[in-house]
């Protein structure tokens, strides 16, 4: 895992910038097979294979699968974790938070990245549901994303002062997964409502889902 990697590594000489861009290559391909197989399928020899190196390679870069796996979900959770704080900061400074605006100020980063980032954004997301499914990978979720997420809560727990944390943190726990579906499931919406669109066209409707359901959350609390 991340936090057992030797720091003695961060002293060694900077790497190159071919040495960068075939980590760079090493990570997109990890990140699309496990969103692809999952953790339990994905072989290094299959990341290998989709990075066009070889199986060396990816150990020298990422380590065992575990510890590869863990540097894919921890490679762009403080970039999306910044983004969204930044954003709620930006709201806040604006005047009283809202559920709706902080709501966007967390989902819309990540569909702004996907925006500019495309197919390798959306297989992240699918490897975040695979980590909030999935209770070994609790650590590695406490590191990379609670500390935001519990910053998220706690503001909206300061809208229903009265009401239970638990009643918002669990709602809120259903918002993010509305947003993991929306971005990973997309073509079943298509599907069943047949139409086509773009995950981020429903991005509103999706803020008014989430909010409808926390208010009636914290009504029953």
């Amino acid at each position: 895992m991340l936090k057992d990697i030797p720091q003695e590594k961060q002293r060694q000489r900077a790497p190159s910038k071919r040495a960068l861009e075939t980590r760079a290559r090493i990570m997109d391909a990890a990140e699309r097979v496990f969103a692809q197989s999952g953790f339990d399928a994905a072989s290094i020899r299959d990341i290998a294979a989709e990075a066009e190196v070889q199986g060396a390679l990816v150990n020298h870069h990422g380590g065992s699968k575990e510890e590869l796996f863990w540097r894919v979900v921890a490679r762009r959770a403080d970039v999306l974790g910044d983004a969204r704080v930044a954003a709620l900061e930006a709201r806040k400074a604006q005047g009283p938070l809202t559920v709706p605006a902080i709501l966007e100020c967390f989902f819309g980063p990540f569909f702004e990245r996907i925006d500019v980032g495309g197919p390798q954004w959306v297989a992240y997301a699918r490897i975040v549901a695979f980590v909030s499914a999935d209770a070994r990978w609790k650590d590695l979720a406490a590191i990379c994303f609670d500390p935001t997420a519990n910053r998220f809560v706690e503001e909206l727990a300061a809208l229903y002062p009265t009401q239970a944390r638990a009643a918002v943190a669990n709602s809120f726990v259903y918002s993010a997964a509305g947003m993991l579906a929306l971005i990973t499931s997309q073509w079943r919406m298509d599907v069943l409502s047949d139409t086509s669109s773009n995950a981020a066209n429903h991005l509103d409707e999706l803020v008014a889902f989430c909010t409808a359901g926390i208010n009636a959350a914290a009504q029953r609390a």
